[in-house]
């Protein structure tokens, strides 16, 4: 680790850009390590963010220990390393053994660094200053692309909401169309956001459909589509449960869509065999209804604790059916959408290994006494596929 350690000792300084530490000796722990410099009262530090379990951990190091820090990650748990400096490109491969390889790549011409203070601007993905059609007739820019400042909150939404989307793009099918459900779309901002990022910004050919129930609004999204130039974003007004219009989907968005509904769109994706589900649950009354525990009957005295334990419930046994179903689920939380505090969204990605969780799934089902829908709407599903057969 020799070669390494001189590496280390000629990027970590004022000149680094960034530092990634990837490739997991053993992925149910840190996945992911990225360090930038910073400077603290005129101090430089370097700042690590460790990737684990969903959630982003932040320490910060001195010069020193920042070296010794990267050196033990790379010994122990990560097999490759890349570091951008202003002046050159480097790459660290660590094998089995130990053996370290190193490539540098002098730069022609010097990179420009960003911001190195430690409360930096943070990057969104519809960066302020480009005035964006839909966010505009919002009220959430102004005409020169400045974020009105009352509406910052929901300018955040839409950009964390875009930020889950990026995250799966390498999940989605290439060179042919993509076709994206919006079940329950509402006012839509945030489905206009899905098509602008994906077919303006990244050059994606893709097809949305919006569903909801409300007609006027439905008029208006189609009419605002027109007014936009996006010939494949439409507009139906319609039901979750009855909706038949297509055979095959991509991916199945469904924010907010009330209690059972989630179910009936989440069965829906599962037999369109959407590839990625983005799902914010609301309104989960039905398991509230239903659960019974004598155990835990000192918590369900209490109707607001019912109500939280039902909903948290709801969510973690739709995962584990979903996972049953050959989808990769993770609970992420999501910024509170402007007229409710529902903040947990259930971003599912459909693989070839299919979850073996059947017992343990029965075992809390039986135990809090409760029978929910989305286990209902597979088992039909997969008793149709069956004749079907």
């Amino acid at each position: 680790m020799e070669e390494l350690r001189l590496v280390l000792q000629d990027i970590m300084n004022i000149d680094l850009i960034q530092v990634t530490m990837s490739g997991a000796r053993n992925p149910d722990g840190c996945v992911k390590i990225k360090m930038r410099p910073m400077l603290r009262r005129d101090q430089v530090y370097f700042q690590a963010e460790e990737f684990r379990n969903n959630q982003v951990f932040h320490q910060n190091l001195e010069t020193d220990q920042a070296a010794a820090y990267v050196m033990e990650k790379m010994e122990h748990h990560f097999k490759q390393l890349q570091a951008e400096t202003k002046r050159e490109n480097v790459n660290v491969l660590v094998s089995k053994k130990g053996r370290v390889n190193v490539k540098r790549q002098r730069l022609k011409q010097a990179k420009e660094q960003g911001d190195l203070s430690h409360n930096r601007k943070k990057q969104y993905v519809l960066p302020e200053g480009t005035a964006v059609p839909f966010l505009v007739d919002l009220g959430v820019m102004t005409r020169e692309g400045a974020v009105v400042k009352s509406k910052y909150d929901k300018y955040r939404q839409i950009n964390r909401f875009l930020e889950f989307i990026r995250d799966v793009l390498p999940e989605l099918p290439k060179g042919r169309q993509l076709t994206i459900l919006d079940f329950g779309c509402g006012k839509s901002y945030l489905t206009f956001a899905m098509y602008y990022y994906l077919k303006e910004l990244e050059g994606y050919d893709i097809r949305i459909i919006g569903l909801d129930l409300k007609k006027e609004v439905i008029d208006r999204c189609n009419q605002l589509s027109r007014q936009y130039g996006y010939d494949k974003l439409d507009f139906l007004t319609g039901d979750i449960a009855d909706y038949e219009g297509v055979s095959e989907v991509d991916m199945v968005v469904t924010l907010h869509a009330c209690d059972t509904a989630t179910d009936f769109a989440l069965a829906k994706a599962v037999r369109w065999n959407a590839k990625v589900i983005l799902s914010v649950p609301c309104c989960q009354h039905e398991l509230n209804g239903q659960i019974r525990s004598d155990v835990l009957e000192p918590l369900f005295r209490y109707g607001i604790i019912k109500e939280r334990i039902a909903a948290l419930a709801t969510d973690a046994l739709r995962a584990e059916l979903l996972e049953q179903q050959g989808y990769r689920v993770q609970m992420l939380e999501f910024i509170d959408m402007e007229h409710t505090p529902k903040n947990l969204l259930i971003r599912a990605v459909k693989t070839r290994k299919m979850e073996d969780s059947r017992q343990r799934y029965e075992a809390c089902r039986d135990f809090l006494g409760v029978h929910p829908s989305l286990e209902r709407l597979l088992c039909e599903q997969s008793e149709v596929k069956g004749k079907i057969k």
